[in-house]
């Protein structure tokens, strides 16, 4: 990792980042005050002594993995941006007073990425796909979706993301992860079985748009009339179906296909996804990402996303500036005491401030 000047302390950085809790429009560039939202995320920032890492620590350990890339993010580097609608189910308003399920076609600046913080990774590695959402809502206000298309998390908590990071730092011997430290991090952290084995279990998905996409963890949705809370999960399943890389297909395809393809596909016509909720019951798990829930549980069409058009992500490209954090909400949805959850946003904020400045 290269030598810089010390960054500012996590409060200050924070005022520096576009990050928002409240998804006020108004509030999402570059300020000084953050939204009552984000506190528990703040708390955790500040902390030195509870032994969870701070967001420097997992920014650092990000950039020492994949090696830093002035102006990229620091995760979920290499990526297209994408612009189209969405319309929301009205049958959902009884369960939230949000605005994206009024059923008005609203705005969406869209983002598609690998997981990792190499720009040049392959289109074929066997490793997770994002789709991150930001959906203009008419009163002006924000609504952001962070997904990835495997079921559940990696890390229950955020020091398992920090142990893999360090865990998958090269080794300067052989330019690649030291084969020890990586069955040392498995061993150690069950937490992270759960999507290990997924991602052993499926071959990557052959284009961005023939793949489902996860929010992986546990909201509320909040009822307008009596303020009632529902615990819920959401995922996007697209109209066409899923389909995944041939074996063959992982060696013998170019390093950048899926960018190409979505740009080519959207030319040709719309791609579209359905937003599906589930709804939990008491008792199941609401902080734990890496815990899936019952099948049995009950589920609602909740609206639908339509993609028109793709680009790739680069300066003044659209989603380029967009943090996607995803504790930007509009009323009626919040966050759980998911402590990854909540870790996202100011670790999502330092590396923006970090990609912004051009670092």
């Amino acid at each position: 990792m290269s030598h810089r000047a010390a960054r500012p302390g996590p409060l200050r950085r924070l005022g520096l980042a576009v990050v928002v809790g409240n998804g006020s429009a108004r509030s999402r560039r570059v300020g000084g005050l953050l939204a009552l939202a984000l506190l528990p995320a703040l708390a955790i920032a500040a902390s030195t002594g509870s032994g969870e890492p701070t967001p420097e620590q997992v920014v650092n350990a990000l950039e020492g993995a994949y090696g830093v890339h002035p102006g990229q993010r620091r995760n979920h580097a290499k990526g297209t941006c994408a612009f189209g609608s969405f319309v929301g189910a009205r049958e959902v308003a009884r369960y939230s007073r949000s605005a994206l399920f009024a059923g008005e076609s609203l705005p969406v600046v869209a983002r598609f990425s690998l997981a990792g913080g190499n720009p040049e990774a392959s289109d074929a590695e066997r490793s997770p796909r994002g789709m991150a959402l930001e959906f203009r809502l008419p009163n002006g206000s924000l609504q952001h979706m962070t997904m990835i298309d495997t079921p559940v998390f990696f890390a229950a908590v955020p020091r398992t993301f920090l142990d893999k990071m360090l865990a998958l730092k090269p080794d300067p011997a052989t330019g690649k992860p030291n084969p020890e430290a990586l069955q040392a991090f498995a061993a150690s952290h069950p937490d992270n079985r759960g999507q290990a084995k997924y991602l052993a279990d499926h071959n990557p998905p052959a284009s961005y748009a023939s793949s489902a996409y996860y929010g992986i963890h546990t909201f509320k949705l909040i009822a307008k009339d009596d303020g009632a809370v529902t615990l819920v999960k959401w995922r996007f399943v697209p109209q066409d179906g899923e389909k995944s890389l041939t074996d063959a297909e992982m060696t013998s395809l170019p390093r950048d296909f899926l960018e190409r393809e979505l740009i080519d596909r959207t030319h040709a016509g719309p791609t579209r996804w359905e937003m599906w909720l589930t709804l939990g019951l008491p008792g199941d798990v609401e902080d734990d990402s890496t815990i899936a829930w019952p099948k049995d549980r009950r589920e609602l069409k909740a609206g639908t996303l339509t993609i028109s058009s793709a680009t790739p992500s680069k300066p003044g490209a659209g989603c380029h500036e967009i943090n996607y954090d995803p504790l930007v909400m509009g009323d009626g949805i919040a966050p759980t005491n998911d402590p990854v959850l909540l870790f996202r946003s100011p670790s999502y904020g330092l590396s923006a401030s970090e990609r912004l400045q051009g670092r």
